[in-house]
């Protein structure tokens, strides 16, 4: 049977529509339904966790099976963002992998630096502050690749190879993305909820320099150094964040925020390091007229005083584990809301239990528009699909307006 072209496209427009009025705060036809699913998607379509972790075909064909079943409005085109081949040309410490390193169907984990040996030494900073790129490549990489070799010591085959096939695995995977976007267009009639990446200055210390503990540590041995690598690292990731934005400016910039939340931080602390810099790359992205998809995973509303001082309209804000309720009465004149179904629910509850608690945040938080149904958090294999069903039906029944 040959696929209405035209009704598709129809769809689409319908749902994006949809979706760029809810993160305006505005109120359109019905609530939309934007669910982050990962390794969800290899339950559902029949694959191990270890077969979408590796074969990224199968990964986006996982998406796109879930995208073309359910009645969802925007989907990530493939949120198991780990591929095996990429991190394997370039022998990446710092994963681990299903069916290598862990069980084949156990999710990748990310691995912290041992607190003695960090992907960055504490007496690093000024390196880093001065030259951000220059000490990524010479310093960070050759210490979280096996293959790349330091400075100073001799060229070997596998360290030109690992250049190689890290940028041939870069632009394939990359390649891939783009045609499964136009593929969910045309196909299913559904929106790439977000384009481009954006991580905190601080959180890519935490995460991929310092390590966490070794960063505890700092603000309170070397403050202002923290503080400075923030400033460094800015305009840099400020960069990364506009030149994979959405050209058209619907749909939003991701930005998964980590290491910010308490109990990681104090708001104090988060006052101090984690902010400026945050909130300086936020306000410039709204200048061009970028959304942020600001991802709150984790307990984030001992914060929101801060994050109200952002421009109207400036993000998304997703609740995690936070009183969704209490963001709406904080921030929602200011933003959109997503989120706030929990993860647990949607694993361990049922059916019933799940419409119960979507009719709770939809009579709650959605009456006047400005909110996306989601889960609190990203799904993974434990999430069952007749929860998941039962989630997207309670949004058509209950989310109309």
């Amino acid at each position: 049977m040959v696929p209405d072209t035209h009704a598709i496209e129809e769809r689409y427009q319908r749902r994006l529509k949809r979706y760029v009025a809810a993160m305006r705060n505005e109120k359109p036809d019905m609530v939309p339904i934007r669910p982050f699913v990962a390794e969800f998607t290899a339950v559902y379509a029949g694959y191990t966790i270890q077969e979408v972790t590796h074969d990224y075909n199968k990964a986006l064909d996982a998406a796109f099976r879930c995208a073309q079943d359910f009645d969802w409005d925007a989907v990530v085109a493939n949120m198991v963002y780990v591929w095996t081949g990429l991190v394997q040309a370039v022998n990446l410490r710092y994963y681990s992998v299903p069916g290598m390193d862990i069980p084949a169907d156990v999710a990748f984990q990310y691995l912290e630096p041992p607190d003695d040996n960090a992907w960055m030494r504490p007496d690093e900073y000024d390196a880093l502050i001065e030259d951000p790129t220059g000490f990524l490549i010479n310093v960070w990489l050759p210490r979280v690749s096996r293959d790349v070799v330091p400075q100073g010591e001799p060229n070997t085959f596998r360290n030109n190879m690992s250049f190689l096939l890290g940028g041939m695995s870069m632009l394939d995977y990359f390649g891939a993305l783009g045609r499964q976007v136009a593929r969910l267009r045309t196909e299913c009639g559904t929106v790439s909820a977000i384009s481009g990446i954006l991580k905190a200055p601080f959180d890519i210390i935490a995460d991929k320099l310092r390590g966490y503990r070794g960063l505890c540590m700092d603000m309170y041995r070397q403050p202002e150094k923290v503080l400075k690598a923030c400033e460094a690292l800015t305009p840099h990731l400020f960069h990364v964040a506009l030149s994979g934005a959405d050209p058209e400016k619907n749909v939003p910039i991701g930005l998964w925020m980590h290491r910010g939340c308490v109990p990681f931080l104090s708001p104090q602390q988060f006052e101090r390091f984690y902010w400026p810099s945050l909130q300086q790359i936020i306000e410039a992205l709204w200048a061009k007229g970028h959304q942020v998809l600001f991802y709150a995973e984790g307990e984030w509303n001992p914060n929101l005083k801060y994050i109200a001082q952002l421009p109207d309209l400036s993000i998304v804000y997703h609740v995690d584990r936070g009183d969704i309720f209490e963001v709406h009465r904080a921030v929602g004149h200011k933003f959109c809301i997503s989120g706030g179904i929990p993860n647990d629910l949607l694993a361990f509850g049922s059916p019933d239990e799940v419409r119960a608690y979507c009719k709770k945040v939809l009579d709650g938080v959605a009456k006047d528009g400005g909110y996306i149904l989601d889960a609190g958090a990203i799904m993974q294999n434990d999430t069952k699909v007749e929860n998941l069903r039962a989630l997207t039906e309670a949004a058509r029944e209950y989310g109309v307006y």
